[in-house]
């Protein structure tokens, strides 16, 4: 994305633009994008798919690095997704969630239990107050970072149900001292 000078028509937004951007903004970790707040400049034609796949103009990105450096400058407000960078902000298009979690790590047991998640593009999260698992029309979530959520693949969710447990009337899973719903008792058979 380029800036327009003065006198000059405005560039339309581009993803190496986008990448330069970023690549000079970023520090150690994730950048600060819940600080941003560029104005709009438009909408890119960069999906990302229910399986955590990206395309732009309908051709895979492909290049891990990139994937990742754009999904560090992902942004979620008022139910639409955005790549920001300090001056400028991109409407993108998101099938479900932006990112997949397609492993977790779980360490202690019942309520001292701790569930930590890796999703597609290596972030973490322990799943607790700050990041709850939720459940959506048998479709499970949990919150990865700043109002961005990560489905919970299929291989994943079975290993929480593996371990999960009766509290109340509810079957589900502890983490970070909390306890996640994710069946009412009297609907499991058997």
């Amino acid at each position: 994305m380029a800036k327009a000078m003065s006198g000059q028509k405005p560039v339309k937004p581009s993803p190496d633009g986008l990448a330069a951007s970023v690549k000079a903004a970023k520090t150690r970790g994730l950048p600060p994008v819940h600080l941003w707040n560029p104005p709009f400049c438009g909408d890119l034609d960069i999906r990302i798919a229910k399986d955590g796949s990206w395309t732009y103009l309908g051709t895979p990105i492909n290049r891990f690095e990139l994937v990742k450096l754009f999904s560090s400058i992902l942004k979620k407000e008022e139910g639409k997704y955005f790549l920001v960078t300090p001056v400028e902000k991109v409407g993108i298009t998101v099938e479900d969630a932006p990112f997949v979690a397609v492993d977790f790590d779980a360490t202690g047991e019942e309520e001292a239990q701790n569930l930590t998640f890796t999703t597609h593009v290596g972030d973490t999260a322990m799943a607790g107050p700050d990041h709850p698992i939720r459940l959506s029309d048998g479709t499970p979530y949990v919150l990865i970072r700043a109002n961005l959520e990560a489905r919970i693949d299929r291989k994943s969710f079975y290993r929480l149900v593996e371990i999960g447990t009766h509290h109340g009337d509810w079957f589900g899973v502890w983490s970070g001292g909390q306890f996640f719903p994710l069946i009412a008792s009297d609907k499991l058979e058997g």
